[in-house]
């Protein structure tokens, strides 16, 4: 099988890596931060990052030929772990289905600048 990188307008990484790589139905991300897509920038505050954090997600697997259903983990760094909920609502949101929900771990870490929240994903597409 060959590998093939994903790209998706409007994210990019500083480095000459793609936001994502798929071999058959196997899609892993590189990392998913709060970029906002008009400005190139950094978002102002968690709230705001986990939207777009989450946009981006959601845009990288469907450029990929899946869905948010295909998502089977992702792990999340927060600079503070203990502002969850906003996270949790951005989660809530894209998976409501408490028996369909993929796994999902949270970590606490120093992130880069201005930046609150990162991830990642594995997803097998149907």
């Amino acid at each position: 099988m060959t590998r093939v990188s994903i790209h998706i307008p409007g994210f990019r990484h500083k480095n000459p890596i793609p936001n994502a790589a798929r071999i058959g139905n196997l899609l892993m991300s590189g990392i998913i931060n709060g970029v906002d897509p008009a400005t190139g920038e950094v978002a102002e505050g968690l709230e705001a990052q986990c939207r777009f954090m989450f946009a981006h997600l959601r845009s990288i697997i469907e450029a990929a030929g899946g869905t948010t259903d295909d998502v089977l983990k992702i792990t999340v760094w927060m600079r503070d772990r203990s502002r969850r909920e906003a996270l949790n609502r951005e989660w809530l949101a894209m998976f409501p289905d408490a028996a369909a929900r993929p796994a999902r771990h949270s970590l606490q870490a120093e992130l880069e600048g201005r930046l609150e929240i990162q991830c990642d994903f594995v997803a097998v597409l149907s």
